[in-house]
């Protein structure tokens, strides 16, 4: 049962796999999540904030899980936080390219540098501090998004 808990939890951390494409499979599982975020239908705020909860909190379960199983802090084939992430920085952007692309770029770059408190929130540990930081990248990139949205 356990290694079948490790498998499933593997299978989804790294969103079917995704996480191990080489090179930047953080990059990968963003550009995927942005590619079916702009595919599927319009959803309503509160059943997305849901999906958005939902996937977090299992999230923070698969990443604990995988963490734990291989023994590294933040493997870097988990990629459903950045899955997450980027799911956030789109619940505000129209369905137009320029914007798209954009959230793309700026939740790529605030998950990279880790923008205070996105790097201190990792020492939260587990599924918690794998999760967190880039929901706090998602968070500067609603920020800028917004600000862009008001210029434009």
């Amino acid at each position: 049962m356990r290694a079948f808990l490790l498998r499933a939890s593997d299978w989804i951390a790294s969103i079917a796999k995704i996480g191990y494409l080489p090179l930047a499979p953080g990059t990968w599982a963003s550009a995927v999540a942005l590619v079916i975020w702009w595919v599927l239908p319009a959803i309503e705020t509160f059943p997305y904030v849901l999906i958005l909860l939902n996937l977090f909190l299992v999230g923070v379960i698969v990443s604990a899980i995988v963490s734990n199983g291989n023994g590294k802090i933040d493997p870097s084939y988990v990629v459903v936080d950045e899955w997450v992430g980027m799911w956030i920085a789109l619940a505000v952007v129209p369905k137009t390219w320029s914007l798209m692309v954009l959230a793309f770029l700026l939740f790529r770059f605030f998950d990279i540098v880790k923008v205070f408190p996105a790097r201190q929130s990792e020492s939260l540990g587990g599924g918690w501090g794998i999760m967190l930081d880039d929901v706090i990248a998602a968070a500067y990139t609603v920020g800028v998004i917004e600000v862009v949205k008001l210029v434009k």
